[in-house]
């Protein structure tokens, strides 16, 4: 049973100005479900990220902040039209969402500050490599030293 999925934006510096990164996570496994990068913080980027995650189904609760895109009529609307309840962070509280501010972290130390990206295609091509190694290649000690997608999938089959 799929319970709990969050999504969350991170700002990703540029050479001029910010690209920004939305993810969808399944909260039990860690699994990242979606991501999509833009170069603006409309609310189109942020429902093809939610699109892509209901590829893998629907989670009982979905989790946000309280940011513009995820209270947006649309947004939640994609929501309620599945059965999926809708839980906001308290205001201010992003502990609330610990663990995608996690995930935020290591791809910010681990990816993004580490490669110069020069470029859109190259930040998106550096954050494709670092998802699927997220996902597949890299064991949590709070998976039981298993990946995300050991896990996930475990859950899918029960």
């Amino acid at each position: 049973m799929i319970q709990v999925w969050s999504t969350d934006i991170t700002y990703v510096p540029m050479k001029r100005g910010f690209l920004y990164l939305v993810a969808v996570m399944d909260w039990y496994s860690r699994y990242v479900l979606s991501w999509q990068l833009s170069n603006s913080l409309g609310i189109d980027f942020c429902l093809e990220a939610l699109e892509k995650a209901f590829q893998h189904g629907n989670p009982e609760i979905f989790n946000t902040d309280r940011g513009a895109q995820f209270t947006a009529r649309k947004f939640v609307a994609k929501l309620q039209e599945r059965n999926i309840r809708v839980s906001m962070d308290g205001k201010g509280r992003a502990l609330d969402n610990i663990f995608i501010e996690r995930l935020w972290r290591d791809v910010k130390y681990n990816q993004i500050y580490i490669y110069n990206n020069k470029d859109g295609k190259s930040l998106y091509e550096g954050l494709k490599q670092y998802f699927l190694l997220h996902n597949e290649r890299k064991p949590h000690s709070s998976l039981n030293y298993r990946t995300p997608a050991q896990v996930y999938f475990e859950i899918l089959e029960k």
